[in-house]
């Protein structure tokens, strides 16, 4: 009986979609974070919305912890069209065009609805230049605030100096060289390995990373700075999102603004969890001192400038539309 009923079921939903005309497509989503992590977990419920709101049109397999592309090769691969969606944090291509640090300006955005307001002041320029990359932003979702993380105490930047941090970015990079530190550019699925290896010697991120990578195994202390709250997006490869009918790019945007919201509210609820996390687990978990913080807000500034040089009537114009918020 069980078995007529699960026969009844598939072929009512074959049936269903040669009756709307629908074929499904299998589309491969590579994710940089572990299966365990929020954003991972969100992507797996965006497939869900997917198939549901598409009618099985789309039917999305999730590749996270960069089982299937690399987090540094996602983008290039839903560019080319390797992969037709994929996820990856934006600021990581910053190199490549200065834009995509509008979420990573220290000090400017230092909370989840102001960062949810520079979002939507930066969406409309942001997918503008996506487009030239032949992609297109379904949704966003912000990390915590990001802070500090070291083998020692350190009150000021002469306590950085040499230091071998992680970075993720080129905004992380920028913040480690003006406080005398050593960038080294690791992927987040291979930092275990960078601590335990002697490759860093700290890094800047949330308490999410810490605590997915339990590196109080390697490192003693937390400094809660919450500097900026950098975001992942969900992109789709453009072609592709222009190939598909008006019903199915609803279904999608959908899926994508329902998961957007409940990833950040997710974020926002883990925030503070992982801080307990880690204390429990032996770090000590403290704000970053009077002078250290004043080291980092002067250095904010000089990146927040220097980024509205680099971006000129774009950069002004997300500027202005936050500010006016």
């Amino acid at each position: 009986m069980k078995l007529t009923t699960v026969a009844s079921l598939a072929l009512g939903a074959a049936v269903s979609l040669v009756a709307t005309g629908a074929s499904a497509e299998k589309w491969d989503m590579p994710m940089a974070y572990s299966a365990t992590n929020y954003h991972s977990e969100h992507g797996v419920m965006f497939a869900d919305k997917v198939r549901e709101y598409t009618g099985g049109k789309i039917d999305i397999t999730i590749h996270p912890g960069g089982s299937l592309f690399g987090g540094g090769d996602i983008k290039r691969a839903v560019q080319t069209g390797q992969a037709p969606i994929g996820e990856r944090i934006m600021s990581a291509h910053a190199n490549e065009d200065p834009i995509y640090n509008w979420d990573n300006l220290p000090f400017l955005a230092t909370t989840y609805p102001a960062g949810e307001k520079l979002w939507q002041a930066a969406k409309g320029p942001v997918n503008k230049h996506l487009g030239e990359s032949n992609l297109v932003a379904l949704y966003t979702c912000p990390w915590p605030g990001q802070g500090f993380y070291f083998k020692k105490e350190v009150n000021s930047a002469k306590d950085v100096a040499g230091v071998k941090l992680r970075s993720y970015n080129a905004a992380t990079a920028t913040v480690i060289e003006s406080l005398g530190g050593t960038p080294v550019q690791i992927e987040a699925a291979e930092l275990t390995q960078a601590l335990a290896t002697g490759v860093a010697d700290g890094f800047i991120s949330s308490g999410s990373t810490g605590y997915d990578r339990k590196v109080w195994e390697h490192l003693s202390h937390y400094y809660k700075v919450s500097a900026w709250q950098p975001r992942n997006y969900v992109m789709v490869n453009k072609g592709v999102w222009e190939g598909l009918d008006s019903e199915t790019q609803a279904g999608l945007q959908k899926a994508a603004d329902e998961i957007g919201a409940s990833c950040t509210a997710k974020s926002e609820e883990l925030s503070e969890w992982y801080y307990e996390q880690l204390e429990a687990n032996g770090m000590s978990v403290v704000d970053a001192g009077p002078v250290f913080m004043e080291e980092l807000q002067a250095i904010g500034a000089t990146m927040q400038a220097e980024w509205l040089a680099a971006t000129g009537e774009d950069g002004k114009a997300i500027m202005d539309a936050y500010k006016g918020m």
